[in-house]
């Protein structure tokens, strides 16, 4: 414990950001804060400094988000960037890389490309920071934050118990893992049933310690279609359009027991906790039979990528884009565009149907 000189100190700079922040905003956000745990499809520059294949920190990443480049594996923002948005930020959610001090106070980004439940998914890619590191990260911000409330922690919990935390895993889990039986024996020491089943039990165990450190107000995402991704549908046998249907099945059986512990959590186990279920492979399903309703006119090829459905390679150093990113639905082999993100966001954030948010939507999640 610091002397109380320091945590008075420690106390005026937390005010300090809060009063600067309130100065800077008509409104208020609906929570005070933001916390973010993921892989590529959320990660806004956390690998920009590790030795890495999975980094989007280059042109033309980027190319439509007014900081330019920044890390994020898309054209313009993340899905958690428009999530900001509607919760009423100001600004968007920082990277944990870069982030110390009283800002700690708004939330933090600790999401990783290449990132997943297990540590040795991504490995393939280079380094990462899996899912148990970035609880521990967030371990680490707890401990930097309770000197802002000058070491009350019941305070500390009370503010975080308000705050949204968001976490999306799985995905790398399949993609960089087991459907990748060069690198992992995964394959074929699990049936897909049985992998499934290790990942939701890891999984539980790591949203239990955010529990324990004082989430409340969870919102966990299920794996999207990466059976129809174009990195896939530029891997596979059939014709160009058709997706591994093999792979979607196998993401299925982790999506149906992730939402069987998100009614678990909510019914008990975990006390005074409400765990918010988003159906990213209903969502993104939607995008593609529904491409013409939102101006898409390309839904299986990156806008920026090289090879079948411009998915073989993913979007190399200054390459030339598409040249209307509004109508492409991915950005890249793997990611969705700036648009396909906002119109995502929109959906989980505000939708009545509990086919996109279970058992609540976003909004109302915030509202509790």
């Amino acid at each position: 414990m610091g002397s109380s000189s320091e945590l008075v100190f420690s106390g005026f700079l937390a005010l300090l950001w809060l009063s600067a922040r309130a100065c800077s905003q008509a409104q208020e956000p609906q929570v005070p804060c933001f916390f973010i745990f993921g892989d590529s499809l959320v990660d806004n520059g956390n690998n920009n400094g590790i030795l890495t294949l999975s980094r989007a920190n280059y042109r033309p990443y980027g190319i439509d988000f007014p900081q330019g480049v920044t890390g994020r594996f898309t054209n313009g923002r993340t899905y958690v960037d428009a999530l900001a948005q509607l919760l009423g930020f100001s600004n968007y959610i920082p990277p944990y890389a870069r982030t110390r001090g009283p800002a700690l106070l708004g939330g933090v980004n600790y999401a990783s490309g290449a990132a997943g439940i297990r540590d040795e998914t991504g490995n393939n890619l280079g380094d990462h920071i899996p899912m148990n590191q970035q609880v521990s990260n967030f371990a680490n911000t707890v401990v930097q934050m309770r000197r802002f409330f000058r070491g009350d922690t019941n305070a500390l919990n009370s503010y975080l118990s308000k705050c949204i935390f968001y976490s999306g895993m799985g995905s790398n889990d399949y993609l960089n893992n087991y459907f990748m039986p060069d690198f992992y024996s995964t394959g074929s020491d699990y049936t897909t049933k049985a992998y499934a089943a290790a990942l939701l039990q890891d999984y539980s165990r790591q949203l239990t310690e955010l529990y324990e450190l004082g989430a409340r107000k969870v919102v966990v995402t299920s794996v999207g279609q990466i059976g129809c991704i174009p990195y896939q549908l530029a891997r596979f046998n059939g014709s160009g359009s058709q997706c591994n249907e093999s792979i979607n099945k196998a993401i299925i059986l982790f999506n149906t027991g992730l939402r069987k512990l998100v009614d678990r959590f909510n019914n008990g186990q975990l006390p005074g906790a409400k765990f918010v279920y988003l159906d990213s492979f209903q969502n993104s399903k939607d995008l593609v039979l529904n491409a013409a309703t939102y101006g898409f006119e390309v839904v299986d090829k990156g806008c920026c990528g090289v090879g079948k459905n411009n998915g073989q390679i993913t979007c190399l150093p200054l390459q030339e884009p598409c040249d209307d990113r509004r109508k492409y639905i991915f950005w890249d082999a793997f990611h969705p565009t700036d648009v396909a993100n906002i119109i995502m966001a929109k959906k989980s954030f505000s939708s009545k149907s509990q086919s996109y948010a279970y058992p609540i939507n976003i909004q109302q999640l915030a509202m509790l």
